[in-house]
């Protein structure tokens, strides 16, 4: 594995993994991109639980509408634990609402920013990568 930081791709829709990952490599990332379906897989792979581990800290985006647990539980979880809460968090959804919005930012997620914008993901994560 490379010495660049990770990237953990929370997101259940594959058409939407492989849009980040080009995304992302367009911009000249390349930043090793880990991708799983939930909050309850992000969390094993973050604690080294199982066959997957991915290296800490690591910069992690989340879609918030995922199955079993969504993205803000996750970031919920993720925050109470010591060693995890030193991960970078973003959000990448398509929820717009309000209340979504208001309670990443309790969750210290660094930027919010809907899956239609996907473009400027980028630009955002150059400066944290």
């Amino acid at each position: 594995m490379s010495g660049l930081m990770p990237i953990l791709l929370l997101e259940d829709n594959e058409v939407d993994v492989e849009i980040v990952k080009r995304t992302l490599k367009k911009a000249g990332i390349e930043n090793p991109v880990h991708a799983v379906e939930d909050g309850v897989d992000a969390l094993r792979v973050l604690r080294g639980e199982g066959t997957e581990a991915i290296p800490q800290p690591c910069l992690i985006l989340v879609d918030i509408n995922l199955p079993r647990m969504d993205g803000l539980t996750f970031l919920e979880n993720m925050q109470q634990d010591q060693t995890l809460k030193q991960n970078t968090a973003f959000i990448l959804t398509t929820s717009d609402k309000p209340e979504d919005k208001e309670r990443a930012e309790q969750l210290d997620v660094k930027s919010y920013i809907l899956k239609d914008g996907v473009n400027t993901l980028s630009e955002i994560l150059k400066d944290y990568l």
